[in-house]
Protein backbone atom coordinates (compact mmCIF):
# COMPACT_ATOMS: atom_id res chain seq x y z
CA UNK A 1 0.00 0.00 0.00
CA UNK A 2 1.12 3.27 -1.06
CA UNK A 3 1.52 5.93 1.74
CA UNK A 4 2.03 9.59 2.24
CA UNK A 5 5.49 10.54 3.55
CA UNK A 6 3.96 14.22 4.93
CA UNK A 7 1.11 12.23 6.59
CA UNK A 8 4.01 10.44 8.43
CA UNK A 9 6.61 12.77 9.07
CA UNK A 10 4.24 15.65 10.72
CA UNK A 11 3.03 13.05 13.02
CA UNK A 12 -0.82 12.08 13.83
CA UNK A 13 -0.44 9.28 15.86
CA UNK A 14 -1.52 11.08 19.20
CA UNK A 15 -4.66 11.99 18.20
CA UNK A 16 -5.61 8.17 17.95
CA UNK A 17 -4.24 7.38 21.21
CA UNK A 18 -6.78 10.04 23.01
CA UNK A 19 -9.14 6.81 23.92
CA UNK A 20 -6.88 4.73 25.60
CA UNK A 21 -5.35 7.95 27.22
CA UNK A 22 -8.81 8.02 28.95
CA UNK A 23 -9.11 5.17 30.44
CA UNK A 24 -5.59 4.92 32.04
CA UNK A 25 -5.21 6.22 35.70
CA UNK A 26 -4.56 9.62 36.69
CA UNK A 27 -1.14 10.77 37.26
CA UNK A 28 -0.40 9.68 41.01
CA UNK A 29 2.54 7.58 40.69
CA UNK A 30 2.56 4.12 40.42
CA UNK A 31 2.51 1.24 43.45
CA UNK A 32 5.73 0.94 44.96
CA UNK A 33 6.36 -2.46 44.28
CA UNK A 34 4.75 -3.35 41.08
CA UNK A 35 6.36 -2.09 37.92
CA UNK A 36 4.41 -1.13 35.32
CA UNK A 37 5.67 -1.44 31.57
CA UNK A 38 4.86 0.57 27.89
CA UNK A 39 5.57 -1.45 25.05
CA UNK A 40 4.97 -0.43 21.64
CA UNK A 41 5.91 -4.07 20.80
CA UNK A 42 4.19 -6.88 22.34
CA UNK A 43 5.19 -10.25 23.33
CA UNK A 44 2.75 -12.70 21.31
CA UNK A 45 4.47 -16.27 22.83
CA UNK A 46 5.65 -17.10 26.07
CA UNK A 47 7.61 -19.73 24.61
CA UNK A 48 10.16 -18.43 22.14
CA UNK A 49 10.55 -22.16 20.70
CA UNK A 50 7.01 -21.63 18.71
CA UNK A 51 6.89 -20.75 15.01
CA UNK A 52 6.36 -17.20 14.75
CA UNK A 53 7.44 -15.72 18.10
CA UNK A 54 8.53 -12.31 18.04
CA UNK A 55 11.66 -10.73 19.36
CA UNK A 56 9.57 -9.25 22.54
CA UNK A 57 8.80 -12.34 23.92
CA UNK A 58 12.55 -12.85 24.83
CA UNK A 59 11.15 -10.62 27.51
CA UNK A 60 9.05 -12.89 28.90
CA UNK A 61 11.06 -15.73 28.92
CA UNK A 62 13.71 -14.33 30.12
CA UNK A 63 11.79 -13.98 33.38
CA UNK A 64 9.54 -16.50 33.34
CA UNK A 65 12.47 -19.45 32.81
CA UNK A 66 15.69 -20.19 33.99
CA UNK A 67 18.92 -20.97 31.71
CA UNK A 68 22.01 -22.55 33.04
CA UNK A 69 24.09 -19.64 33.15
CA UNK A 70 23.84 -16.21 32.09
CA UNK A 71 26.32 -13.46 31.76
CA UNK A 72 27.58 -10.25 34.28
CA UNK A 73 27.03 -6.60 34.18
CA UNK A 74 29.22 -4.21 33.77
CA UNK A 75 28.91 -0.28 35.41
CA UNK A 76 29.67 2.13 32.26
CA UNK A 77 31.98 5.46 32.63
CA UNK A 78 28.97 7.17 32.57
CA UNK A 79 27.07 4.97 35.26
CA UNK A 80 25.09 3.20 33.02
CA UNK A 81 24.96 -0.60 33.04
CA UNK A 82 25.51 -2.99 30.41
CA UNK A 83 25.61 -6.70 29.98
CA UNK A 84 28.86 -8.32 30.48
CA UNK A 85 29.65 -10.90 27.70
CA UNK A 86 33.28 -11.32 29.12
CA UNK A 87 31.72 -12.78 32.43
CA UNK A 88 29.55 -16.03 32.77
CA UNK A 89 27.24 -16.30 35.76
CA UNK A 90 25.67 -18.95 38.03
CA UNK A 91 22.10 -19.84 37.17
CA UNK A 92 20.50 -22.60 37.44
CA UNK A 93 23.41 -24.24 37.57
CA UNK A 94 25.52 -23.36 40.23
CA UNK A 95 29.09 -24.49 39.12
CA UNK A 96 30.45 -25.86 36.12
CA UNK A 97 33.77 -27.81 34.30
CA UNK A 98 35.03 -27.26 31.61
CA UNK A 99 37.20 -30.16 30.02
CA UNK A 100 40.79 -29.95 29.40
CA UNK A 101 40.29 -30.82 25.94
CA UNK A 102 37.61 -28.05 26.20
CA UNK A 103 35.07 -31.09 24.24
CA UNK A 104 32.42 -30.76 27.20
CA UNK A 105 31.68 -29.32 29.81
CA UNK A 106 29.53 -30.45 33.16
CA UNK A 107 26.83 -28.76 34.70
CA UNK A 108 26.34 -29.41 38.68
CA UNK A 109 22.51 -28.31 39.36
CA UNK A 110 20.99 -26.49 42.31
CA UNK A 111 19.54 -28.99 44.15
CA UNK A 112 16.57 -26.54 45.99
CA UNK A 113 15.75 -24.96 42.30
CA UNK A 114 11.87 -25.90 42.11
CA UNK A 115 9.48 -25.80 39.31
CA UNK A 116 5.73 -23.06 39.61
CA UNK A 117 4.63 -26.79 40.73
CA UNK A 118 6.77 -27.32 43.36
CA UNK A 119 8.38 -30.05 41.58
CA UNK A 120 12.51 -30.56 41.80
CA UNK A 121 14.41 -28.84 38.86
CA UNK A 122 16.29 -32.28 37.83
CA UNK A 123 19.00 -32.88 34.76
CA UNK A 124 16.17 -35.07 33.05
CA UNK A 125 14.47 -31.68 32.57
CA UNK A 126 17.76 -29.81 31.60
CA UNK A 127 18.09 -32.54 28.87
CA UNK A 128 14.89 -32.73 27.61
CA UNK A 129 14.77 -28.85 27.12
CA UNK A 130 17.89 -29.20 25.20
CA UNK A 131 16.88 -31.60 23.26
CA UNK A 132 13.70 -29.58 22.61
CA UNK A 133 15.54 -26.38 21.14
CA UNK A 134 17.18 -28.69 18.59
CA UNK A 135 14.59 -30.50 17.82
CA UNK A 136 11.63 -27.87 17.70
CA UNK A 137 12.78 -26.70 14.26
CA UNK A 138 12.94 -23.14 12.96
CA UNK A 139 15.61 -20.46 14.56
CA UNK A 140 16.20 -22.46 17.89
CA UNK A 141 18.09 -25.27 16.10
CA UNK A 142 19.70 -22.91 14.45
CA UNK A 143 20.78 -20.84 17.64
CA UNK A 144 22.21 -24.14 19.63
CA UNK A 145 24.62 -25.03 16.12
CA UNK A 146 26.25 -21.74 17.02
CA UNK A 147 27.58 -23.55 19.90
CA UNK A 148 28.17 -26.23 18.41
CA UNK A 149 24.69 -27.99 19.97
CA UNK A 150 23.00 -29.84 17.19
CA UNK A 151 21.72 -33.30 18.51
CA UNK A 152 20.30 -34.90 21.40
CA UNK A 153 22.85 -37.25 21.95
CA UNK A 154 25.45 -34.65 22.58
CA UNK A 155 23.11 -34.22 25.97
CA UNK A 156 23.79 -36.37 28.84
CA UNK A 157 22.11 -37.15 32.30
CA UNK A 158 25.07 -37.74 34.61
CA UNK A 159 22.76 -38.19 37.80
CA UNK A 160 19.75 -35.91 38.83
CA UNK A 161 21.67 -32.72 39.80
CA UNK A 162 24.44 -33.17 37.12
CA UNK A 163 24.36 -32.23 33.29
CA UNK A 164 27.32 -32.54 30.44
CA UNK A 165 27.07 -31.47 27.01
CA UNK A 166 29.49 -32.77 24.72
CA UNK A 167 31.21 -30.98 21.53
CA UNK A 168 32.58 -32.32 18.43
CA UNK A 169 35.25 -29.33 19.03
CA UNK A 170 36.08 -26.40 21.01
CA UNK A 171 34.21 -23.14 20.82
CA UNK A 172 34.38 -19.73 21.90
CA UNK A 173 30.95 -19.80 21.82
CA UNK A 174 29.78 -23.00 23.26
CA UNK A 175 29.40 -21.78 26.92
CA UNK A 176 28.08 -18.34 25.95
CA UNK A 177 25.69 -19.57 23.33
CA UNK A 178 24.15 -21.93 26.63
CA UNK A 179 23.27 -17.98 28.41
CA UNK A 180 21.21 -17.00 25.91
CA UNK A 181 17.18 -16.85 25.45
CA UNK A 182 17.05 -20.17 23.67
CA UNK A 183 18.15 -23.15 26.01
CA UNK A 184 15.44 -22.30 28.39
CA UNK A 185 14.46 -25.37 31.45
CA UNK A 186 11.06 -26.60 31.34
CA UNK A 187 9.38 -28.74 33.73
CA UNK A 188 9.36 -31.78 31.42
CA UNK A 189 6.66 -33.98 32.99
CA UNK A 190 4.17 -30.80 32.85
CA UNK A 191 4.85 -30.34 29.17
CA UNK A 192 4.72 -33.98 28.27
CA UNK A 193 1.25 -33.96 29.99
CA UNK A 194 -0.32 -31.95 27.71
CA UNK A 195 1.56 -32.91 24.63
CA UNK A 196 0.19 -34.18 21.40
CA UNK A 197 1.25 -36.54 18.88
CA UNK A 198 1.23 -33.71 16.49
CA UNK A 199 3.03 -31.77 18.98
CA UNK A 200 5.53 -33.66 20.65
CA UNK A 201 7.15 -30.45 22.07
CA UNK A 202 4.16 -29.05 23.55
CA UNK A 203 4.49 -25.51 21.97
CA UNK A 204 0.83 -24.61 21.76
CA UNK A 205 0.55 -25.26 25.68
CA UNK A 206 3.39 -23.28 26.23
CA UNK A 207 2.69 -20.42 24.19
CA UNK A 208 -0.14 -19.48 26.93
CA UNK A 209 0.89 -21.49 29.98
CA UNK A 210 4.11 -21.35 32.05
CA UNK A 211 6.08 -24.18 32.73
CA UNK A 212 8.87 -22.83 34.51
CA UNK A 213 10.60 -21.90 37.54
CA UNK A 214 12.20 -18.53 37.27
CA UNK A 215 12.43 -15.39 38.99
CA UNK A 216 8.46 -14.54 38.32
CA UNK A 217 5.52 -16.27 37.18
CA UNK A 218 2.46 -15.56 35.64
CA UNK A 219 -0.51 -14.02 36.87
CA UNK A 220 -2.46 -13.31 33.79
CA UNK A 221 -1.67 -13.29 30.22
CA UNK A 222 -4.15 -11.45 28.07
CA UNK A 223 -2.71 -11.77 24.52
CA UNK A 224 -2.02 -8.14 22.43
CA UNK A 225 -3.08 -6.31 25.81
CA UNK A 226 -1.50 -7.45 29.01
CA UNK A 227 0.92 -9.56 30.95
CA UNK A 228 0.80 -9.72 34.39
CA UNK A 229 4.08 -11.39 36.32
CA UNK A 230 4.69 -11.94 39.99
CA UNK A 231 7.63 -12.82 41.78
CA UNK A 232 8.47 -16.68 42.58
CA UNK A 233 9.38 -16.38 46.13
CA UNK A 234 10.74 -20.06 46.04
CA UNK A 235 13.49 -18.95 43.26
CA UNK A 236 17.08 -19.57 43.96
CA UNK A 237 19.08 -19.37 40.65
CA UNK A 238 19.82 -15.35 41.72
CA UNK A 239 19.04 -12.68 44.18
CA UNK A 240 15.78 -12.16 44.68
CA UNK A 241 13.94 -9.51 42.23
CA UNK A 242 13.47 -6.12 44.19
CA UNK A 243 9.58 -6.09 42.80
CA UNK A 244 6.56 -7.85 43.51
CA UNK A 245 5.01 -7.68 40.35
CA UNK A 246 5.70 -6.75 36.76
CA UNK A 247 2.91 -5.33 34.26
CA UNK A 248 3.56 -5.03 30.66
CA UNK A 249 1.34 -3.10 29.23
CA UNK A 250 0.87 -3.19 24.87
CA UNK A 251 0.48 0.85 24.38
CA UNK A 252 0.68 0.96 20.25
CA UNK A 253 1.48 4.67 19.73
CA UNK A 254 4.36 5.99 20.46
CA UNK A 255 2.67 9.30 21.18
CA UNK A 256 0.69 7.89 24.03
CA UNK A 257 3.41 5.70 25.54
CA UNK A 258 5.54 9.45 25.63
CA UNK A 259 2.17 10.89 27.60
CA UNK A 260 2.02 7.94 30.04
CA UNK A 261 5.98 8.02 31.17
CA UNK A 262 5.92 11.68 31.25
CA UNK A 263 2.67 12.12 33.56
CA UNK A 264 4.12 9.39 35.69
CA UNK A 265 1.41 6.64 34.93
CA UNK A 266 4.27 4.46 33.83
CA UNK A 267 7.77 3.54 35.19
CA UNK A 268 9.34 2.49 32.01
CA UNK A 269 8.98 3.56 28.42
CA UNK A 270 10.67 0.98 26.92
CA UNK A 271 12.42 1.19 23.44
CA UNK A 272 11.83 4.73 23.00
CA UNK A 273 11.59 5.91 19.48
CA UNK A 274 14.85 8.49 18.90
CA UNK A 275 13.26 11.51 18.20
CA UNK A 276 11.02 11.20 21.80
CA UNK A 277 14.54 10.04 23.25
CA UNK A 278 16.15 13.10 21.92
CA UNK A 279 13.64 15.64 22.92
CA UNK A 280 13.05 14.24 26.54
CA UNK A 281 16.82 14.19 27.02
CA UNK A 282 17.03 17.82 26.13
CA UNK A 283 14.38 19.01 28.13
CA UNK A 284 14.93 17.84 31.34
CA UNK A 285 12.60 17.31 33.88
CA UNK A 286 11.47 14.20 36.01
CA UNK A 287 12.02 10.98 32.95
CA UNK A 288 15.65 9.68 32.83
CA UNK A 289 16.64 8.35 29.70
CA UNK A 290 19.29 5.65 29.39
CA UNK A 291 20.65 4.87 25.92
CA UNK A 292 23.46 3.86 24.12
CA UNK A 293 24.62 1.66 20.68
CA UNK A 294 23.25 -2.08 20.61
CA UNK A 295 26.37 -4.10 20.11
CA UNK A 296 26.70 -6.53 17.20
CA UNK A 297 23.46 -4.83 15.91
CA UNK A 298 22.55 -3.05 12.43
CA UNK A 299 19.52 -1.49 11.03
CA UNK A 300 19.72 -1.44 7.31
CA UNK A 301 18.05 -2.44 4.07
CA UNK A 302 17.82 -6.07 2.90
CA UNK A 303 17.72 -6.40 -1.01
CA UNK A 304 16.10 -10.00 -1.80
CA UNK A 305 17.25 -11.81 -4.25
CA UNK A 306 14.43 -13.94 -4.78
CA UNK A 307 12.98 -11.23 -6.32
CA UNK A 308 14.23 -10.31 -10.08
CA UNK A 309 16.28 -7.62 -10.65
CA UNK A 310 17.32 -7.38 -6.97
CA UNK A 311 19.57 -10.11 -8.06
CA UNK A 312 21.35 -7.90 -10.16
CA UNK A 313 24.37 -7.41 -8.68
CA UNK A 314 24.67 -3.67 -10.49
CA UNK A 315 21.11 -2.86 -9.46
CA UNK A 316 21.98 -3.85 -6.07
CA UNK A 317 24.92 -1.26 -5.92
CA UNK A 318 22.96 1.26 -7.84
CA UNK A 319 20.56 1.22 -4.41
CA UNK A 320 22.90 1.70 -2.45
CA UNK A 321 24.22 4.95 -4.19
CA UNK A 322 20.75 6.23 -4.12
CA UNK A 323 19.52 5.52 -0.59
CA UNK A 324 19.73 9.38 1.19
CA UNK A 325 21.75 8.29 4.21
CA UNK A 326 21.49 11.80 5.87
CA UNK A 327 18.27 12.30 5.45
CA UNK A 328 17.47 9.10 7.13
CA UNK A 329 19.96 9.65 9.76
CA UNK A 330 18.00 12.45 10.95
CA UNK A 331 14.59 11.41 10.10
CA UNK A 332 14.57 8.09 11.65
CA UNK A 333 17.57 7.96 13.82
CA UNK A 334 17.30 11.98 15.14
CA UNK A 335 21.28 11.43 14.95
CA UNK A 336 21.04 8.47 17.94
CA UNK A 337 23.10 5.92 16.78
CA UNK A 338 26.12 5.66 14.85
CA UNK A 339 26.73 5.78 10.79
CA UNK A 340 27.31 2.96 9.18
CA UNK A 341 28.02 4.20 5.24
CA UNK A 342 30.25 6.90 3.89
CA UNK A 343 33.54 5.12 4.70
CA UNK A 344 36.88 4.92 2.08
CA UNK A 345 37.88 1.63 1.74
CA UNK A 346 41.29 1.65 0.19
CA UNK A 347 41.02 -0.88 -3.22
CA UNK A 348 37.70 -2.02 -1.58
CA UNK A 349 39.80 -3.74 1.60
CA UNK A 350 37.61 -3.34 4.44
CA UNK A 351 40.43 -1.51 7.40
CA UNK A 352 39.46 -4.05 10.42
CA UNK A 353 37.51 -6.34 11.32
CA UNK A 354 35.52 -4.15 13.53
CA UNK A 355 31.79 -5.24 13.18
CA UNK A 356 29.83 -3.26 12.98
CA UNK A 357 32.55 -0.56 10.73
CA UNK A 358 31.19 1.53 8.18
CA UNK A 359 30.39 0.39 4.40
CA UNK A 360 31.69 2.26 1.36
CA UNK A 361 28.82 3.14 0.44
CA UNK A 362 27.48 7.17 -0.06
CA UNK A 363 24.63 8.48 -1.80
CA UNK A 364 25.39 9.36 -5.32
CA UNK A 365 22.69 9.25 -7.73
CA UNK A 366 24.72 9.98 -11.09
CA UNK A 367 26.82 6.90 -10.16
CA UNK A 368 23.42 5.24 -9.64
CA UNK A 369 22.09 5.82 -12.98
CA UNK A 370 25.14 4.77 -14.25
CA UNK A 371 24.85 1.75 -12.98
CA UNK A 372 21.29 1.25 -14.30
CA UNK A 373 22.25 1.93 -17.24
CA UNK A 374 25.10 -0.63 -17.10
CA UNK A 375 22.66 -2.65 -15.77
CA UNK A 376 20.59 -2.52 -19.39
CA UNK A 377 17.76 -2.00 -17.10
CA UNK A 378 15.25 1.23 -17.22
CA UNK A 379 13.54 0.96 -14.25
CA UNK A 380 11.46 -1.31 -12.52
CA UNK A 381 8.22 -1.76 -9.99
CA UNK A 382 9.03 -3.50 -6.60
CA UNK A 383 8.00 -3.15 -3.11
CA UNK A 384 9.65 -2.03 0.50
CA UNK A 385 8.40 -3.73 3.36
CA UNK A 386 8.79 -3.02 7.16
CA UNK A 387 7.39 -4.10 10.62
CA UNK A 388 4.97 -1.68 11.59
CA UNK A 389 6.23 -2.03 15.01
CA UNK A 390 8.71 -0.16 14.79
CA UNK A 391 7.42 1.90 12.35
CA UNK A 392 9.01 4.96 14.52
CA UNK A 393 12.46 4.39 12.24
CA UNK A 394 11.40 2.37 9.41
CA UNK A 395 8.30 4.18 8.13
CA UNK A 396 10.68 7.41 7.28
CA UNK A 397 13.50 4.89 5.90
CA UNK A 398 11.08 3.42 3.55
CA UNK A 399 9.33 6.88 2.44
CA UNK A 400 13.19 8.15 2.21
CA UNK A 401 13.91 5.00 -0.14
CA UNK A 402 10.91 5.48 -1.94
CA UNK A 403 11.98 9.27 -3.13
CA UNK A 404 15.09 7.95 -4.04
CA UNK A 405 14.45 5.01 -6.25
CA UNK A 406 12.37 7.42 -8.02
CA UNK A 407 14.97 9.41 -8.75
CA UNK A 408 16.33 6.41 -11.03
CA UNK A 409 12.99 5.12 -12.28
CA UNK A 410 12.28 2.23 -9.77
CA UNK A 411 8.75 2.72 -8.43
CA UNK A 412 8.55 0.70 -5.24
CA UNK A 413 4.93 0.46 -3.24
CA UNK A 414 5.49 0.31 0.63
CA UNK A 415 3.54 -2.41 2.81
CA UNK A 416 3.41 -1.68 6.28
CA UNK A 417 3.57 -5.47 7.81
CA UNK A 418 1.83 -5.90 11.35
CA UNK A 419 4.86 -6.84 13.88
CA UNK A 420 3.26 -10.02 14.47
CA UNK A 421 3.31 -11.30 11.16
CA UNK A 422 6.62 -9.47 10.11
CA UNK A 423 8.83 -12.85 10.86
CA UNK A 424 6.75 -14.97 9.19
CA UNK A 425 6.60 -13.24 6.03
CA UNK A 426 9.90 -11.84 5.67
CA UNK A 427 12.31 -14.25 7.56
CA UNK A 428 10.30 -17.02 7.28
CA UNK A 429 8.58 -16.69 4.00
CA UNK A 430 11.45 -14.29 2.35
CA UNK A 431 8.37 -12.83 0.55
CA UNK A 432 9.26 -9.10 1.20
CA UNK A 433 11.63 -8.01 -2.06
CA UNK A 434 13.14 -4.97 0.11
CA UNK A 435 12.74 -4.81 3.49
CA UNK A 436 14.07 -3.06 5.91
CA UNK A 437 15.72 -4.92 8.61
CA UNK A 438 17.23 -4.56 12.08
CA UNK A 439 19.53 -7.71 12.94
CA UNK A 440 21.58 -7.80 16.19
CA UNK A 441 23.62 -10.89 17.01
CA UNK A 442 23.83 -12.27 20.40
CA UNK A 443 27.25 -12.81 20.69
CA UNK A 444 29.74 -10.05 19.88
CA UNK A 445 31.55 -11.17 16.91
CA UNK A 446 31.12 -10.30 12.89
CA UNK A 447 31.19 -13.89 12.63
CA UNK A 448 28.62 -14.71 14.57
CA UNK A 449 26.24 -11.89 12.86
CA UNK A 450 27.29 -13.44 9.27
CA UNK A 451 26.37 -17.02 10.87
CA UNK A 452 22.74 -15.33 11.62
CA UNK A 453 22.42 -12.63 8.98
CA UNK A 454 24.26 -13.87 5.46
CA UNK A 455 24.33 -18.00 5.67
CA UNK A 456 22.40 -19.16 3.26
CA UNK A 457 20.10 -21.31 5.55
CA UNK A 458 19.60 -18.89 8.04
CA UNK A 459 16.13 -17.83 8.66
CA UNK A 460 17.38 -13.97 9.37
CA UNK A 461 19.03 -13.42 5.90
CA UNK A 462 16.26 -11.94 4.80
CA UNK A 463 18.24 -11.15 1.29
CA UNK A 464 18.50 -14.91 -0.06
CA UNK A 465 21.65 -14.34 -0.09
CA UNK A 466 24.08 -17.12 -0.63
CA UNK A 467 27.96 -16.57 -1.57
CA UNK A 468 29.79 -20.13 -1.38
CA UNK A 469 33.08 -18.48 -0.12
CA UNK A 470 30.82 -16.87 2.39
CA UNK A 471 29.70 -20.15 3.62
CA UNK A 472 32.88 -21.88 3.86
CA UNK A 473 34.30 -18.50 5.72
CA UNK A 474 31.73 -19.00 8.38
CA UNK A 475 32.15 -22.34 9.02
CA UNK A 476 35.93 -22.32 9.56
CA UNK A 477 35.76 -18.79 11.41
CA UNK A 478 33.04 -19.19 13.96
CA UNK A 479 34.67 -21.33 16.48
CA UNK A 480 38.06 -20.59 15.70
CA UNK A 481 39.70 -19.09 18.72
CA UNK A 482 40.08 -14.96 18.36
CA UNK A 483 43.87 -15.20 18.31
CA UNK A 484 44.23 -17.79 15.71
CA UNK A 485 46.65 -16.33 12.67
CA UNK A 486 44.33 -16.83 10.47
CA UNK A 487 41.37 -15.47 12.14
CA UNK A 488 41.40 -12.11 11.63
CA UNK A 489 42.09 -12.53 7.94
CA UNK A 490 39.02 -14.56 7.85
CA UNK A 491 36.62 -12.12 9.45
CA UNK A 492 38.18 -9.20 6.77
CA UNK A 493 37.35 -11.47 4.34
CA UNK A 494 34.04 -12.27 5.14
CA UNK A 495 33.43 -8.48 5.15
CA UNK A 496 34.85 -7.46 2.03
CA UNK A 497 32.56 -10.12 0.07
CA UNK A 498 29.19 -9.12 2.21
CA UNK A 499 29.85 -5.05 1.10
CA UNK A 500 30.83 -5.92 -2.45
CA UNK A 501 27.55 -8.01 -2.98
CA UNK A 502 25.10 -5.85 -1.54
CA UNK A 503 23.00 -8.45 0.04
CA UNK A 504 22.07 -5.80 3.26
CA UNK A 505 23.00 -2.22 2.79
CA UNK A 506 23.63 -0.91 6.23
CA UNK A 507 22.41 2.06 6.97
CA UNK A 508 23.16 2.73 11.58
CA UNK A 509 23.66 1.16 14.10
CA UNK A 510 21.06 2.05 16.28
CA UNK A 511 20.62 2.81 20.23
CA UNK A 512 18.47 1.04 22.41
CA UNK A 513 16.62 4.15 24.33
CA UNK A 514 14.34 3.74 27.40
CA UNK A 515 12.73 6.54 29.90
CA UNK A 516 12.24 5.72 32.96
CA UNK A 517 10.83 7.29 36.44
CA UNK A 518 13.57 8.84 38.43
CA UNK A 519 13.07 6.20 41.32
CA UNK A 520 14.11 3.22 39.08
CA UNK A 521 17.20 1.80 39.66
CA UNK A 522 18.88 -0.82 38.50
CA UNK A 523 18.06 -1.31 34.65
CA UNK A 524 20.67 -2.91 32.15
CA UNK A 525 21.00 -2.68 28.90
CA UNK A 526 20.82 -6.32 27.28
CA UNK A 527 22.25 -8.04 24.31
CA UNK A 528 19.08 -9.71 23.67
CA UNK A 529 17.10 -5.83 23.04
CA UNK A 530 14.82 -6.51 25.83
CA UNK A 531 13.64 -5.78 29.14
CA UNK A 532 14.89 -7.91 32.20
CA UNK A 533 12.74 -6.67 35.01
CA UNK A 534 14.52 -9.01 37.40
CA UNK A 535 17.37 -6.68 38.85
CA UNK A 536 15.15 -3.41 38.65
CA UNK A 537 13.93 -1.75 41.94
CA UNK A 538 12.09 1.54 42.84
CA UNK A 539 13.64 3.83 45.11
Amino acid sequence: MLINRRNVLTGSAAVAALPLLRIMPAAAGTPGDVLIVALGDFPNSLDIHRKGSNRPSYMTSMMLYDRLVGFGVKTNADGSATYDASVITPELAESWEIAADGKSITFHIRKDATFAGGRSVTAQDVKWSFDRAVGVGGFPPAQMRAGLMAGPDQFVVVDDHTFRVDFPKPSKLSLPDIAVPIPFVLDSELVKKNATTEDPWGREFVYKNHAGGGAYLVESYEPGQQITLTRNENWKSGPKPPLKRVVLRQVPSSATRRALIERGDVDINFNVPAKDAKEMAAAGGNVVIAGGPIANSIHGVALNYKYKPLDNLLVRQAISHVIPYEQIFEAAAYGRGTKLYGATWADGKSPSIAWPQAFPYSTDVDKARALMKEAGIDGFETEIGFNLSLAHWMEPTALLIQEGLAKIGIKASINKVPGANWRTLALIEKKVPINLTNFGGWLNYGEYYAFFQYRAESMFNSSSYRNEEVERLIVETLHMPVDDPQHDPNVRRLIDIVAADVPMIPLYQPYLDVAMQPGVKGYVSQYHRQLDARPIAKG
